[in-house]
């Protein structure tokens, strides 16, 4: 018979999944998700991974304070504007239909996933 993961156990198999998903990629080729609105940004005091494993999990409360905190948010054009003055290189990882990113600078290393 077959065992359901618990929570804990989702969590760490889906964050472990989308971090060997989690790759640089140039402004440049994210251009068109954001012109859809697609390209959610991150604050550089979260870990990409973990927000990007809440994002996937639905777990709606932990994303609604972030984005009432104002650390996750829809990429303005000023941002747009600035990656593409600089050719900037941002960290990324889809969670469709949203792309998170968050830039290159910003991005501590991803560690060991916490729940």
């Amino acid at each position: 018979m077959v065992r359901e993961l618990t929570e804990s156990e989702r969590y760490q198999a889906r964050y472990a999944h989308l971090l060997g998903e989690t790759a640089k990629i140039a402004w440049s080729e994210l251009q068109l998700f954001y012109a859809k609105g697609q390209v959610i940004k991150l604050n550089p005091s979260l870990d990409l991974v973990e927000a990007a494993t809440r994002v996937s999990l639905n777990a709606e409360q932990t994303v609604s304070e972030w984005i009432g905190q104002g650390i996750v948010q829809k990429v303005e054009d000023s941002d747009a504007a600035q990656w593409f003055d600089a050719s900037a290189t941002l960290w990324a990882v889809v969670v469709s239909p949203w792309v998170l990113v968050q830039a290159e600078a910003d991005r501590s290393d991803a560690g060991e996933p916490s729940v």
